[in-house]
C-alpha cells in the first residue's frame, strides 16, 4: 500500500512528505504550525541559523505538548476525587434517606 505524498512548506523550503492515507489535513497542519513557531522565532531574532530555529522550535512545540498533557491528567485526577466525593454522598444520602 503506497502512502500519498504531501508538500508542505517550512520557511520557504518546499518538502514532500510520506503520510499515512487519510492523515494528510494532520500533516498539513503540523507543518504549518511548525512553519509558524519557526517564523516567529527567526523574527525575534535572538536565534540564528535554520537549525538552531528548528531545534528551538521543536523543544517548544514538546513543552507545550507536555504540559498539555500533565494538565490533562490533574483534570482526570480532579475529576475522579469529585465522582468520589459525590458518590459517598449519593450513597450516605440513600442510607439516611
Amino acid at each position: 500500500m503506497e502512502k500519498p505524498t504531501v508538500d508542505v512548506d517550512i520557511l520557504g523550503q518546499s518538502y514532500k512528505i510520506n503520510c499515512p492515507k487519510g492523515h494528510e489535513a494532520d500533516l498539513k497542519e503540523a507543518a504549518e504550525h511548525l512553519n509558524n513557531q519557526m517564523r516567529e522565532i527567526r523574527a525575534s531574532g535572538k536565534v540564528l541559523g535554520l537549525e538552531k530555529i528548528a531545534i528551538i522550535a521543536a523543544l517548544n512545540i514538546t513543552h507545550d505538548m507536555l504540559s498539555g498533557r500533565k494538565y490533562a491528567r490533574s483534570n482526570e485526577q480532579q475529576l475522579r476525587e469529585l465522582t468520589s466525593q459525590l458518590d459517598s454522598a449519593l450513597a450516605h444520602q440513600t442510607k439516611v434517606g
